[in-house]
């Protein structure tokens, strides 16, 4: 059971980390354009923008539903991020826990 639960969770928890850093590159390319730093026309751009905003988005609407409006501040980013170490913390604890019981 070990063989595959340890790399699972190994793999769980890298692709946790990647998602965290599209969320901050969505986050960076959202305020870029927003203070008109890159050319929003650009086709380049444009392919980057659409796949963090599809990345992201699903979950972050889910998130902005039960969060309340802060006068312009979207605070789901960082709601998102903590979950996200939360969730990584607890398949690093898992993960502890499996070697540990499995090298007694």
């Amino acid at each position: 059971m070990d063989v595959i639960l340890v790399p699972l969770i190994v793999v769980l928890t890298s692709v946790i980390g990647i998602y965290v850093w599209i969320v901050i590159a969505s986050v960076i390319m959202h305020w870029l354009v927003s203070f008109h730093v890159v050319n929003h026309s650009n086709n380049f751009v444009l392919m980057v923008r659409e796949f963090l905003y599809r990345a992201t988005e699903p979950i972050l609407m889910r998130i902005r539903r039960f969060l309340p409006t802060l006068g312009g501040f979207d605070l789901s980013p960082f709601v998102l991020i903590v979950i996200l170490w939360f969730l990584q913390a607890v398949l690093g604890r898992l993960l502890l826990k499996i070697i540990v019981v499995g090298s007694v």
